[in-house]
């Protein structure tokens, strides 16, 4: 697709399908032969059977067999690309990348294909970002617009798949010097804010790639994409988010090992998606471990599509800021998360601690959207700078000052249960700060236990339905 259409055009096209109420999306159809398997689990909530695809009887295409050389990226490049197109075109198959390294360029995949990295394969992302480009549709930090490609990247795809126990390694020779935010970094975000919720510019002419606006790439986005299965691999480093679910629905995600230490870096951001399982994967992070999003302020009220049903479970945490994000970028609304059995080992108590919070909910007065029905159970960790549970309305981070409110919305927050906790050192408990105007509903701590704080336990601010039934020091 040569750019990033609307429904309106689509409609006129006669080619728009909805899948999420409200997305703005043109959606393939259902496959024809390629099964399917459903995921079921247990939630406390009604959650659907997550459906994801299974390639078990499809054919196989090696790279090897359309050209890849291990010392040459443009051969590599090209024959991963000529063996999802093969993939694709026999109506379901699975590229295989052998033992061995491959430097790439992006992969972009297609409908009915999965990619399967060997044990003993590593896919080596180039580090050059002109290797990027043409930009493609995706976001950054919530705003829509056209940027680098994903270094994975899928658009409007149904049946997809990253296997494997192998590597995928993003080189961060430029993404990390892109790190800094310096001044015209800075200038690109205020721009790209006002094209997205001010000027109402259409997504295809907001092109992030010119000058220094230095808008780092995600290293694997499914960009509104159906019944996706990412699976066993091990992905290290990144220039930004890690894993980004965007605007997708069945998306299950197990046993993935990630380790990325740099800005930015959360392990998964499900963002307007629904129907997400997190399973048992290592979380190694220079950010929030999953962050649950729903887009930024006017752009995503556009779009109209809340983040929902979404449950990690039997997760490690190594390092990460969060275990648990929920926003800030949270305007579309977010409903119906689930953390159980996750776990945060801090053990050396020489080394500072890198998680905040065990379950984190930040907002602030331009978002709206709303945040309801949040569940976290049978969680432990050793030691946390933060709490168990901080809520927080008033976070803005720089752009409280790099740009002024155009629109006042406030999130209604209520539901929130916190139980089954055991941690043995924490900075607080609980912390949450509503807005007096329009507080926080409906929190409960139930067997949690806290063997020291170093401050005050609980802080609360305007909220109402509070329930502390939390086990801490006298």
């Amino acid at each position: 697709m040569p750019s990033f259409l609307s429904r309106r055009a689509l409609l006129r096209a006669g080619l728009a399908m909805p899948v999420l109420a409200g997305c703005q999306s043109l959606m393939p159809k259902t496959a024809g032969t390629l099964p399917r398997t459903d995921v079921r689990v247990t939630a406390p909530f009604a959650m659907p059977a997550i459906a994801v695809p299974d390639f078990s009887v499809c054919p196989r295409f090696a790279i090897t067999a359309f050209g890849a050389a291990r010392d040459d990226q443009a051969a590599t490049s090209a024959a991963l690309a000529r063996a999802i197109a093969a993939a694709h075109a026999a109506g379901g198959g699975v590229v295989v990348v052998p033992p061995g390294t491959w430097p790439t360029g992006p992969i972009h995949l297609k409908s009915h294909v999965a990619l399967h990295v060997e044990e003993g394969a590593t896919l080596l992302f180039s580090p050059d970002p002109r290797d990027y480009l043409p930009p493609v549709p995706t976001s950054w930090e919530g705003l829509e617009c056209m940027n680098y490609s994903p270094l994975v990247y899928a658009f409007e795809c149904e049946n997809v798949a990253l296997t494997g126990r192998g590597t995928l390694r993003a080189r961060l020779d430029v993404w990390r010097l892109w790190y800094a935010r310096p001044q015209a970094h800075m200038d690109a975000l205020v721009a790209l804010y006002g094209m997205a919720c001010r000027d109402g510019v259409p997504v295809e002419r907001r092109d992030m790639t010119t000058g220094q606006a230095n808008l780092r790439p995600h290293f694997i986005q499914f960009n509104r994409c159906r019944h996706v299965l990412v699976e066993d691999v091990h992905i290290v480093d990144s220039p930004f988010w890690v894993l980004h679910p965007y605007l997708c629905r069945d998306i299950v995600i197990r046993r993935v090992d990630i380790a990325a230490h740099g800005h930015n870096n959360d392990g998964v951001d499900p963002e307007m998606s629904e129907n997400v399982l997190v399973d048992g994967c290592t979380f190694d992070q220079g950010d929030d471990a999953v962050s649950v999003k729903s887009g930024r302020d006017r752009d995503a009220w556009r779009i109209g599509v809340p983040c929902r049903n979404i449950v990690m479970r039997r997760c490690r945490i190594k390092n990460g800021h969060q275990l648990m994000a929920i926003g800030s970028e949270l305007s579309g609304g977010v409903e119906n998360v689930f953390v159980d059995d996750c776990h945060f080992d801090h053990a050396d108590s020489s080394v500072p601690s890198t998680i905040n919070n065990l379950l984190y909910v930040k907002t602030n007065e331009r978002r709206g959207g709303y945040v309801r029905n949040i569940h976290m159970t049978n969680v432990s960790a050793t030691r946390i700078k933060g709490g168990v549970l901080a809520v927080e309305t008033d976070v803005l981070y720089q752009w409280r000052t790099l740009v002024p409110t155009l629109e006042r919305r406030l999130t209604p927050i209520e539901g929130l249960f916190v139980s089954g906790i055991r941690v043995d050192c924490a900075g607080f408990v609980c912390l949450v700060k509503g807005e007096a105007e329009l507080p926080v509903r409906d929190v409960h701590l139930r067997d949690v236990a806290v063997r020291a704080v170093r401050g005050t336990p609980v802080v609360t601010e305007h909220v109402v339905g509070f329930e502390n039934r939390a086990d801490v020091p006298a």
